[in-house]
């Protein structure tokens, strides 16, 4: 791609949103939902002109082949890093960073409720250099501020590791559309009592985009992530564009609080640089500033894993 010609020029752009695609047990899903899946797959493909997506890379061969193909796209859209939230485990994904860490991070992705998880997530981030937590709320049985989870929220907030929290609408068709910890608002009593950690709530809150907001008026450590297509917000009671959800959370929280993401995974589409385009028109279209750009699609991020501002991209 020629950089001079990009709507990223002379941005250090750092996807904090992605996701190593890796090949998993399958679960049977009624007929019917299998259907409604694939004419909903299929329609998604044809609005956004997405090509079908490749099986997911199963054998040491196929995932180092995968690697190679990301490793590419950063190099073709001249990315400063991105961030793997998931990654088929912490131990796996902690390999797949290691073929190009000067390129690549990754999240911790186990389950808090798991046996062991302090050990887990300490193994994790101590040893296999993972920089943050990746969690899913609609995945919890329980609430976040129960006593046996406080040792992960204070480890987490001895080291300031960022916390990516998935609220809002979760997987595709036949997904989770009700929980009792759908609501960002259901993490108020952890954000509030732990302000030391980076609580990232992606895809500006999935469907609760006021709630989001009031959870960032009250929390100065809640950021929101900008990741994905973002189509819930078509289902909303009065439709929400990209220049909606942009200015109300720059004027809730500005730019500091605000973290591009794609939610890029599968290939052969890799890299999503049309919600990189998309985004970045958005913002120079509500005018905000360019230092203030440059900080939402990269510098904020950059702030939150410890990484160095002075780093140079290199292609």
């Amino acid at each position: 791609m020629n950089q001079s010609q990009s709507a990223a020029s002379g941005i250090r752009v750092l996807d904090c949103h992605a996701h190593f695609p890796l090949a998993s047990p399958r679960r049977k899903a009624n007929t019917i939902i299998e259907q409604y899946d694939a004419q909903r797959d299929h329609r998604m493909r044809l609005e956004w002109d997405f090509p079908a997506r490749d099986e997911p890379p199963g054998t040491p061969e196929e995932i180092e082949e995968t690697m190679r193909l990301w490793k590419a796209e950063v190099d073709r859209y001249d990315l400063d890093r991105v961030v793997f939230v998931t990654g088929g485990g912490n131990e796996q994904l902690a390999r797949v960073i290691g073929m190009h860490p000067d390129r690549f991070l990754g999240f911790a992705h186990h389950h808090f409720e798991t046996e062991d998880a302090l050990g887990e997530l300490e193994r994790a981030h101590q040893e296999l250099g993972l920089r943050g937590i990746k969690l899913l709320a609609p995945r919890f049985s329980r609430r976040f501020e129960e006593e046996d989870f406080r040792p992960l929220w204070e480890y987490a907030a001895e080291h300031r590791l960022p916390v990516l929290i998935h609220f809002g609408l979760l997987g595709k068709a036949g997904g989770v559309a009700y929980h009792p910890l759908i609501n960002p608002l259901t993490l108020f009593p952890v954000a509030s009592k732990y302000p030391e950690i980076p609580f990232i709530v992606p895809h500006f809150g999935c469907g609760y985009v006021r709630e989001l907001l009031h959870l960032c008026w009250s929390c100065p450590n809640v950021y929101v992530d900008t990741s994905g297509s973002n189509q819930w917000a078509l289902w909303e009671p009065s439709p929400l564009g990209l220049d909606d959800l942009f200015r109300r959370f720059y004027e809730t929280v500005g730019p500091e609080r605000i973290i591009f993401g794609t939610d890029s995974s599968w290939f052969p589409r890799g890299f999503v640089y049309r919600y990189l385009q998309d985004q970045l028109r958005t913002c120079r279209q509500l005018a905000f500033k360019e230092e203030d750009i440059a900080q939402i699609f990269g510098g904020n991020a950059r702030r939150l894993l410890g990484l160095p501002e002075e780093t140079a991209t290199q292609a």
